[in-house]
């Protein structure tokens, strides 16, 4: 099995960022998803829109947006990119789901020279974190779980899809 090369570190070992000076623009997409796992009485608030706070569903939205926009500034080594375009999508379950749970999907868009797979990861991560924020009040037990890279587009290495990895 061919291993591929830890591009953030030096010879040394040392982090460092990577240069993509010379690298193309090009269309880039990325797909993320996650989840948080709650008690059905909190997913019954959420879904009658009568949790304390307001519209859970609407500000998670609303935080994804405005947290992948700052990824650069949270993780150390990440390049800013252009995003043209971003689809962040949060359902809660049916009241006979079990485990009850809000999910989140997150598809971002850009144009440049290295991915937004950070990006589409800290969409999700955020909204996670809005959820719970917002119902932590009636529900400390709940879970933030499965968040992921679903699926990725362009640049050099091209397709990746979990499950079906590159194409």
């Amino acid at each position: 099995m061919a291993r591929n090369k830890l591009t953030h570190f030096d010879r040394g070992g040392a982090a460092r960022m990577v240069d993509v000076g010379l690298k193309p623009e090009t269309a880039r997409v990325a797909v993320a998803s996650g989840s948080v796992r709650m008690q059905a009485t909190t997913a019954a608030l959420v879904r009658g829109g009568r949790a304390g706070k307001g519209d859970v569903l609407g500000l998670a939205r609303t935080a994804a947006i405005q947290g992948l926009k700052r990824t650069a500034e949270l993780i150390p080594l990440c390049h800013p990119v252009r995003v043209v375009g971003v689809d962040v999508a949060l359902a809660v379950s049916g009241p006979r789901a079990r485990p009850a749970r809000v999910t989140i999907r997150a598809e971002v868009h850009a144009h440049d020279r290295t991915g937004v797979e950070m990006e589409a990861l800290t969409a999700v991560s955020i909204a996670a974190l809005t959820v719970y924020d917002m119902l932590k009040a009636v529900d400390r037990g709940m879970v933030i779980e499965a968040v992921r890279l679903d699926e990725k587009r362009g640049g050099k290495s091209g397709l990746w899809r979990r499950g079906g990895g590159r194409k």
